[in-house]
């Protein structure tokens, strides 16, 4: 099979941030960042024109703070930020907040080994710490979108953690959002995500003829598999130093 070189002048990088560059850790505020990724990262966008982007369900405050002093264009709160970086320009735009009241029910679930990640537009509650306490969390959250009239509010699974979101945006509009401004405009996506909030990016790539890989589990659309952010991390180095392929992710 004839393996293709990746042009990294045609291609936008997107990538999810925990669980596909980083490591999972207890709480969100401790992933730890390797200082040789911020390098690879810092390589990759000089060789895509700037054409890399985070798509996270973390706001973008948190994605500057993390991969600091990089200011890389994003996609935060699953869909509810977005900021393109161009050479000329910079957007940004973000969807309005849910409402106060709702949020603070929500927060008041913290304690116990539940944290809660008030997000404005979002409210993520995380149960690592408590897996057990996952069925009362559930239907905790399940209680409060109840209070939002039909079809306002939606409920977001992932990885120990379940959030409570406005309707109308997810990872896949924010990348729809993104590939319509320069950078990343004309070119051929590559999205890598491990969690099923991923899947809606997966899901529009193939929109801008692009391609999705996964971390650690077999994805919907995707067509390769990591088994590990260690072994994304690895290939991305690779990538930066013209030494993968496109059909080569699981090398």
């Amino acid at each position: 099979m004839k393996i293709d070189p990746i042009d990294l002048t045609s291609t936008a990088l997107l990538f999810d941030i925990d669980g596909t560059l980083l490591d999972i850790a207890p709480r969100p505020h401790e992933v730890h960042v390797p200082k040789s990724l911020c390098e690879t990262l810092h390589r990759l966008r000089q060789l895509t024109g700037g054409a890399l982007a985070m798509v996270s369900g973390r706001p973008i405050k948190d994605i500057d703070a993390l991969f600091a002093p990089l200011h890389l264009s994003a996609v935060g709160g699953h869909g509810a930020e977005v900021r393109a970086w161009s050479v000329d320009d910079m957007r940004e735009w973000t969807t309005t907040h849910f409402d106060d009241h709702l949020r603070r029910r929500l927060r008041a679930l913290a304690g116990d080994g539940v944290l809660v990640e008030d997000k404005g537009y979002s409210v993520a509650v995380h149960y690592r710490l408590a897996p057990e306490r996952e069925p009362l969390i559930r239907a905790a959250v399940e209680a409060v979108k109840s209070l939002v009239p039909d079809g306002a509010a939606e409920i977001l699974g992932g990885k120990a953690m379940i959030e409570l979101k406005k309707t109308g945006f997810d990872k896949g509009t924010g990348v729809r959002s993104l590939m319509a401004h320069p950078p990343f405009a004309g070119r051929r996506p590559i999205f890598i995500g491990d969690d099923i909030t991923d899947e809606f990016a997966v899901a529009v790539v193939p929109e801008f003829s692009g391609k999705a890989f996964s971390v650690g589990r077999d994805m919907p659309g995707a067509t390769r598999m990591f088994d590990t952010p260690a072994d994304v991390r690895i290939w991305l180095n690779r990538l930066a130093e013209g030494e993968v392929s496109v059909s080569a992710a699981s090398a």
